[in-house]
């Protein structure tokens, strides 16, 4: 439950009212065969990847021609492909999301990705319309400037109707953390095998993954995460150290 308004700006402890998570779905890799794509991959991105190829003047306008149908094929296999089990959930995200949406936090997306894919990874993951349980779904063309400017969080809060000391975000990038820090949330980073080397000293946690009973932490990770794998009361008591101290 929210604190109390406070007329000289945000209470120095607050309770979490969200959590907005980008990173869902890994590992990049199935039976061998690796995802990975050099653009984020809305119609946009795919446009002005295209435009800076260099190619004559006659080729790039058939790509630019073709990035919708493109982008509609790349939409029905990316469905095809999680229906299939091809992208799970990285460990630690059903659970949590499950604590969330049990305490009475509401819970949001923010992603580069379009709506239908995250749709599509939600419903397949957690069950059939899934998505409808999400507050928020901040996705793909919503706001003109990409990642690292904050612009995709500052929506998710503005139809939560929440102010960033309210909220806690999920990133896996080095631009990731970057937006959400520019929108004043507090941001836990779990990298994959392709931003872990990427720089993350601005957050305010870094964890391998979230963890599960059955794919526990270990190590620096579990003593970080306050046990095996990340609770909300964890997340929570590490939220208020930091409004506290800020």
């Amino acid at each position: 439950m929210p604190a109390l308004a406070n007329r000289d700006g945000p209470p120095r402890m607050r309770p979490i009212d969200a959590i907005i998570i980008h990173s869902l779905g890994g590992p990049d890799c199935r039976d061998g065969v690796v995802f990975h794509k050099p653009i984020d991959g809305t119609a946009r991105e795919w446009a002005d990847f295209f435009a800076r190829l260099p190619v004559n003047d006659h080729e790039r306008a058939r790509l630019a021609a073709n990035v919708a149908n493109l982008h509609r094929v790349k939409t029905e296999r990316y469905a095809e492909l999680v229906a299939g089990g091809g992208s799970p959930l990285r460990p630690g995200i059903a659970r949590l999301l499950d604590e969330a949406l049990a305490a009475g936090l509401k819970v949001g997306i923010a992603s580069t990705t379009t709506s239908a894919n995250v749709a599509a990874l939600l419903d397949a993951e957690l069950g059939k319309g899934a998505h409808r349980r999400f507050a928020v779904m901040a996705c793909g063309d919503a706001v003109p400037a990409k990642k690292p400017a904050p612009d995709i969080y500052r929506l998710a809060l503005s139809t939560l109707g929440l102010g960033p000391w309210q909220a806690v975000a999920f990133e896996d990038s080095a631009n990731g953390l970057e937006s959400a820090k520019a929108a004043g949330l507090f941001t836990v980073v779990t990298p994959t095998r392709w931003t872990e080397s990427q720089d993350f000293g601005e957050a305010d946690l870094r964890l391998s993954s979230l963890g599960d009973p059955s794919r526990p932490l270990a190590g620096e990770d579990a003593e970080r995460a306050g046990g095996p794998f990340l609770t909300l009361a964890a997340l929570s008591a590490r939220h208020a150290r930091a409004r506290a101290a800020a």
